[in-house]
């Protein structure tokens, strides 16, 4: 995907540390990632035989010095001017785990795009100690409905919602995240979803939240199943 305004901040915070790093063996690669707070924070790789850490190892432990909460968003580029460079296995595994809902820059045909780190380590292991907080991503334009509690609900496709304890993360928005809880998932075939189970007002037309939920998600199959999400502030 396209990334946002923010997302692009975080690309080149990478990109501009990495300019700095010249011809030093040891440190060739920078990363930048982002924050629920809108923080980014930087970091290089120390490159050495007995291996190293990844420039993405290195910044997962600065944001955890600086008190950081879950991380959103994350770019690493290359010195010498390789521009984004996609992580590595190893960093892949520890992304998913300790913050399984970043969305990481990789290079595409017409520049960098994001992608879900689950989506970058398939069919992996999960370490189940890592006790990962977890976000729930809204458009900034749901704000004052979820901050006022109006809106308790979400439609999700090809995401994984868990139960439980949530960042509640507004992109490309100044204002403060919130904190929250998925109190359930439901799941629905597009052709089963009902104004009862989408939660709509009356009058609400189910075909009218499919087409805007398309909008959104254009590469949504006809055959699709999608999460009704159900949660409340804390």
């Amino acid at each position: 995907m396209e990334p946002l305004e923010s997302e692009r901040r975080v690309i080149e915070a990478a990109e501009a540390l990495a300019r700095t790093l010249g011809r030093d063996p040891n440190h060739t690669v920078a990363a930048a990632a982002l924050d629920t707070e809108g923080r980014i924070h930087t970091s290089v790789n120390v490159y050495h035989f007995t291996g190293g850490p990844c420039a993405e190892l290195v910044v997962l432990g600065v944001a955890a010095a600086s008190q950081a909460g879950p991380l959103v968003a994350m770019a690493a580029a290359g010195d010498r001017s390789r521009g984004v460079i996609p992580p590595c296995g190893r960093c892949r595994q520890v992304m998913l785990d300790l913050h399984p809902d970043l969305l990481v820059a990789v290079p595409g045909e017409s520049g960098a795009q994001m992608r879900p780190i689950r989506k970058l380590l398939p069919n992996t292991y999960f370490f189940p100690d890592a006790d990962a907080e977890r976000v729930l991503r809204f458009n900034k334009r749901y704000y004052e409905a979820v901050a006022s509690g109006t809106k308790t609900s979400s439609v999700r496709w090809d995401e994984d919602v868990r139960i439980g304890p949530a960042i509640l993360y507004f992109e490309d928005d100044a204002r403060p995240a919130l904190t929250g809880e998925v109190l359930a998932v439901n799941r629905y075939r597009l052709v089963e979803l009902t104004p009862k189970s989408l939660r709509l007002e009356v009058g609400g037309s189910v075909e009218g939240y499919i087409r805007g939920l398309r909008e959104h998600n254009p590469e949504m199959p006809d055959d699709a199943s999608v999460d009704v999400v159900d949660f409340k502030l804390r």
